[in-house]
């Protein structure tokens, strides 16, 4: 629009003026001369710069109205001042008109500069194509990235650009494209190759745009060599596979480790319980033989006390009987016999409880299941028992249900004897034992009832451990094992022992006893 030499265009704007102003002196009732400084605002279009313009619209202005005021001019002079005061009115009009229009040519021109430079530094390649397909316009990045120059592209089939094995598709692609046109982005969900002048491929992504001018369609087409994303996306996927193998590597290392650290842990449990097992073991052997040190302690203790007493007894009244020579001296020497006797059998009765603890600590005692007719067997019981009841003790015994029971007859016998014998031996004279026995289907209840100087509650705890003397039975012959005895054969026999007891008042013992059975030769 403007011209790049401005000099010839001011020069001419110059002469128009100049011939006009010496026209309208001479002929000052013609106010149509105006027209000649409209002429010189009206070619100034033609410069950038709105000062000349300006320049020649303000000269003009002034002219038109001073030629209202020369000599030579013959008509009204309030005539000639509207003449020329209307041409004034459209040399301003005509400047301002020119300055505006000015101004528009500018912001088109700039409108027009930078959408060119958009087009020739676009960092995309930019293809513009017809209808036809025909390539009409590219800019310096589409030539760079294709590899031709501009002149070997212009009027082209862009068909050029694509790889030969998609040419035929591509056309239909095109067809189409015009007979439904649309704008958008193509390259997503599959892969869009272009070829360069040399032949070679490499892989893009491609918008489309449309657009129609004079009743033609024109497609521009956007270009993004993703060449280098291609290549880092497959490093990626490298990348990827790689960490995936790894990943897998890692977790059958795990895996492993995890099998192997499960396999210690079993291996470090088994030994920790190994281990406790030995330390309970360990402590179990310590403990007995601890109670082992004890027993022994308390057998020498007790055995010392025991064994002295009747001893000596049996020596003073073996050595008094030798005094008594005469026959009127018999029941002396009857007297020291019995003493001797009874001496020996409470010496026996305590070799009879150390030999059965002996054998139950050696596990030697073994149960033999028969069928024992248990009332015979109390009553037999309290037949050996009566030469040592007291003055005026009783037996007062109650048998229920049937007789005959399947169990051990020799332990309960010895149960029986320890029992009774206890009644006896802590429960003054006059005083009644009470024994019953009642026998059941499956089990078997023993009671033996005294009314002598029971057993104090804190006692009771202690009462079946080995070698235990009630604090009130001190002073009674006993070793402190028959009820811990007593215990042991009822557990032989899978039985149980309870025991109820008050100072002063009495003790009863209650012994249950399983029904037991017969095993033949063939279990």
């Amino acid at each position: 629009m403007f011209k790049e030499n401005p000099l010839p265009i001011i020069l001419f704007c110059c002469i128009v003026v100049v011939v006009t102003a010496v026209m309208q002196y001479q002929q000052p009732d013609y106010s149509f001369f105006d027209g000649g400084y409209i002429i010189a605002i009206l070619l100034t279009i033609f410069l950038k710069e709105d000062i000349y313009t300006r320049i020649f619209g303000l000269f003009g202005l002034a002219m038109a109205l001073v030629s209202t005021f020369y000599p030579d001019s013959t008509a009204p002079t309030i005539q000639l001042f509207l003449q020329h005061l209307f041409s004034g009115v459209v040399i301003i009009m005509t400047m301002m008109l020119v300055i505006y229009q000015k101004k528009l040519y500018r912001s088109i021109e700039m409108e027009k500069r930078q959408v060119s430079a958009l087009f020739e530094y676009a960092t995309e390649g930019i293809i513009l194509t017809n209808g036809k397909g025909e390539i009409i316009l590219v800019n310096p990045e589409a030539e760079r990235l294709f590899g031709f120059e501009k002149a070997d592209l212009l009027n082209k089939k862009i068909e050029l650009l694509i790889p030969h094995r998609y040419t035929g598709r591509h056309e239909q692609y095109r067809e189409q494209f015009n007979q439904k046109p649309s704008n958008r982005r193509m390259g997503q969900g599959r892969d869009l190759f272009a070829r360069k002048k040399d032949g070679s491929e490499f892989p893009v992504e491609i918008s489309l745009s449309h657009f129609s001018h004079k009743k033609q369609k024109f497609v521009i087409a956007f270009i993004i060599d993703i060449t280098q994303r291609k290549e880092a996306e497959q490093k990626l996927t490298l990348q990827r596979d790689q960490l995936e193998r790894v990943t897998n590597d890692v977790r059958k290392l795990n895996a492993s480790l995890e099998t192997k650290v499960e396999e210690r842990t079993l291996i470090l449990k088994e030994a920790l319980q190994e281990l406790e097992r030995s330390q309970h073991e360990l402590e179990e052997a310590l403990s007995k033989e601890k109670e082992l040190n004890e027993i022994k302690s308390r057998f020498v203790s007790m055995a010392s006390h025991e064994f002295r007493t009747p001893l000596s007894t049996i020596l003073s009244s073996a050595s008094l009987i030798g005094r008594y020579q005469q026959s009127t001296e018999q029941p002396q020497r009857d007297k020291h016999i019995n003493r001797v006797k009874d001496a020996v059998k409470h010496l026996n009765d305590l070799l009879e409880d150390f030999l059965s603890f002996g054998k139950l600590e050696e596990g030697k005692v073994e149960t033999q299941i028969s069928l024992v007719n248990i009332h015979n067997l109390v009553l037999e019981v309290e037949e050996e028992l009566k030469p040592i009841l007291k003055d005026g003790q009783t037996f007062d015994t109650v048998f229920q249900t049937r007789p005959d029971f399947l169990t051990d007859k020799r332990l309960i016998k010895h149960v029986l004897i320890n029992l009774l014998s206890n009644a006896i031996k802590f429960s003054e004279a006059g005083k009644t034992i009470h024994v019953s026995a009642d026998i059941g289907d499956q089990s078997m209840v023993i009671k033996v009832e005294d009314e002598g100087i029971g057993i104090a509650p804190e006692d009771l705890q202690y009462l079946f451990d080995s070698f235990f003397r009630a604090k009130n039975a001190f002073n009674i012959q006993g070793t402190g094992l028959g009820l811990h005895i007593v215990k042991r054969y009822i557990g032989l026999l899978n039985g149980q022992i309870f025991v109820n007891s008050a100072l002063d008042k009495g003790t009863v013992f209650s012994v249950v006893i399983p029904q037991g059975e017969i095993l033949n030769d063939n279990q």
